[in-house]
């Protein structure tokens, strides 16, 4: 019998911006219940969160240790199937790694842990334990990047030739950390954020936006980062370039001191027979122009519009649907995929279509080697790992 997933979650307490986000995602399609949280590193804050949330004080933790001993005890169907890891980076790679090990499916944040290190075993646990295991990159989530997906792969743009992707922030435009603002102060916090700044944070979201759609992995890359505000720790500005494996090449972009920018993540890909451009700020438009024929406009929910697509549009034609509902499609992807395991079913492989461990390894590799490059005094290209 089909139930809801039955979810945990690790971070997004009182505070927090990206935990009420998971949270809604969650719940927006009625497959899956949060029923039980460590939502704090300081345990009197956990049960607080969890109180506020409308948890039954006995599933509100004070650690993600003692969660997993506890719901590891009840019987299936009570207990969690399903974890969310909603923490700073430097606190993803042992709650996942012990949720393996207790038997719990994993959904975690990005990037995937603190170092590439830690990814690459964090891969091999999740290969080993034949776990699900998550990563929200929610930019793959939108109907019209896998629109643009689907008609590259299908070879619609002929060999691609060109990727250009930007991703501009204005909010780090002033050092805000000092002043104790919670988001700037972890994120700008080598402890906590990793190695890089805004290629971390922002740029691994723009890389794997790149090689989602275009099918295309990144071989190597050249890096130029910069820190404008005296005294932060990371890089809050940068640009990439990229050489594709079938020999496109690319430029990334990603910046968190261009003010008056809020989320503007833009990206266009070029190919033999036309390019096509999508933004994150416009997600419901697919811009399509040809070498010899009129610009094309797909739209969300409108004609024309693939299987991969349709699958993740919810609302008819002129009701937008946007960052939430992104989420969302990663969430109900993994809960169709729970449920059918549960039930000893097969999942359509539209439902298949979330990032994994693998994207989060590739994601760490970038981070890795445009720091290599970015540190360099003169120009020196980097080769990413293979998985």
């Amino acid at each position: 019998m089909k139930r809801k997933i039955r979810l945990g979650m690790i971070g997004g307490g009182h505070g927090a911006f990206i935990g009420a986000v998971h949270r809604m995602a969650a719940v927006l399609d009625g497959q899956i219940e949060l029923i039980c949280g460590a939502f704090n590193s300081d345990p009197e804050k956990s049960l607080q969160s969890g109180a506020d949330l409308f948890l039954p004080p006995e599933r509100c933790y004070g650690t993600y240790q003692q969660m997993f001993k506890e719901e590891a005890r009840l019987p299936e169907g009570e207990r969690m199937d399903l974890v969310a890891i909603v923490t700073p980076n430097h606190l993803h790679f042992e709650p996942a790694f012990m949720a393996l090990d207790y038997g719990f499916h994993v959904i975690c944040d990005k990037p995937v842990c603190l170092t590439l290190d830690e990814a690459k075993l964090l891969m091999k646990k999740v290969n080993a334990s034949g776990l699900i295991f998550a990563l929200t990159h929610n930019y793959t989530g939108y109907p019209m990047v896998k629109q643009a997906k689907q008609m590259i792969a299908h070879g619609d743009l002929g060999k691609i030739r060109r990727v250009v992707i930007e991703y501009p922030q204005g909010w780090l435009s002033r050092d805000i950390e000092s002043s104790g603002h919670k988001q700037a102060s972890w994120r700008t916090d080598p402890k906590r954020s990793g190695i890089a700044g805004a290629m971390g944070d922002i740029g691994s979201h723009a890389e794997n936006l790149g090689e989602y759609m275009t099918g295309l992995k990144i071989d190597s890359l050249c890096a130029d980062l910069h820190t404008h505000i005296p005294g932060r720790k990371l890089d809050d500005d940068g640009s990439v370039l990229l050489r594709f494996d079938n020999g496109a090449r690319g430029v990334l972009y990603a910046s968190q001191i261009s003010a008056g920018e809020e989320n503007n993540l833009r990206i266009r890909v070029y190919g033999e027979l036309g390019g096509l451009a999508w933004s994150q700020m416009e997600p419901n438009s697919l811009i399509v122009q040809w070498l010899n024929k009129p610009t094309q406009v797909f739209r969300t929910g409108g004609p024309d519009i693939c299987a991969q697509a349709s699958a993740h549009i919810r609302l008819p034609p002129g009701h937008p649907e946007g960052y939430i509902e992104a989420f969302a499609n990663i969430y109900r992807n993994v809960a169709y995929c729970i449920q059918a395991r549960l039930n000893d079913e097969t999942v359509n492989d539209i439902y298949l279509d979330f990032p994994t461990i693998e994207d989060g390894v590739r994601g760490m590799a970038f981070i890795e080697a445009v720091v290599k490059s970015g540190t360099q005094e003169s120009e020196k290209w980097y080769k990413l790992m293979t998985l």
